[in-house]
């Protein structure tokens, strides 16, 4: 299993094509359970799932404030902490979506998750990212997400690191969508949407989560891979007909 302090994906230009994803985590499954998430528009959050409610289906922006840690509305603490075992694949499935990169990361929860926020301090590890693979069909990390979302259940699968110990953690799983909130000389900021999952590792082992990036702080306005070119203006020569 590998941790990383890597905050950026680059994007190869000329692939970043437009377009469109809004949403959230629809289900968390387990071994054991599916965890149903509120609608980001309920009123009220579910009282049996352990996915942090969302506000809006929007992305968190702009990304240097608190709502890029857990999304929109998502930094408050869940009811459910979901029991997960170390060393077992959980799913997100985001019901719908398009073509974008997929990263996971974790943090650990000191003193329970119900009092965790993670919005301050190097806590946050990368422990799964896929972005596009040219040899691979379909070659975008997401478009393998969009072809189960074609009937309602787009889902992506990890693997808990074997290795942690026991105790609680926030899963933060982030969609970067290929497309932009603002644009500023032809530039585009992609969009990034996340949603956080609690859980308590079970069967774990000794080894814990190392230094890792800050959310906010990890990405910056004009970083590679978030400020990038989309679009190209080429000049198209003219020429004119005169009547008669």
């Amino acid at each position: 299993m590998f941790f990383s302090k890597v905050k950026t994906l680059l994007l190869p230009l000329g692939l970043a094509t437009s377009v469109l994803g809004h949403g959230q985590v629809r289900y968390f499954i387990t071994s054991t359970t599916t965890y149903p998430a509120a609608d980001a528009y309920a009123a009220s959050p579910d009282p049996s799932s352990p996915i942090r409610k969302l506000d809006t289906y929007g992305p968190a922006a702009p990304f240097t404030g608190t709502a890029i840690t857990c999304g929109s509305g998502g930094n408050n603490a869940a009811a459910v902490v979901a029991p997960v075992a170390a060393g077992s694949v959980v799913t997100f499935d985001w019901g719908s979506w398009t073509s974008s990169p997929v990263m996971t990361y974790i943090a650990a929860c000191p003193s329970g998750c119900a009092s965790f926020k993670g919005e301050s301090g190097n806590v946050w590890v990368k422990i799964q990212q896929e972005g596009y693979v040219a040899s691979r069909t379909p070659p975008w990390a997401e478009q393998l997400i969009e072809q189960g979302g074609q009937s309602g259940h787009g889902k992506w699968s990890i693997t808990i690191p074997s290795t942690l110990p026991n105790g609680e953690y926030i899963l933060r799983h982030e969609i970067l969508a290929l497309s932009g909130y603002s644009v500023r000389e032809e530039k585009v900021n992609l969009w990034r949407c996340r949603n956080c999952v609690q859980i308590k590792i079970t069967g774990g082992g000794s080894v814990a989560l190392p230094s890792g990036v800050a959310f906010p702080g990890a990405y910056q306005p004009n970083d590679p891979g978030i400020l990038i070119q989309l679009w190209y203006v080429f000049p198209i020569p003219f020429e004119s007909e005169k009547e008669g």
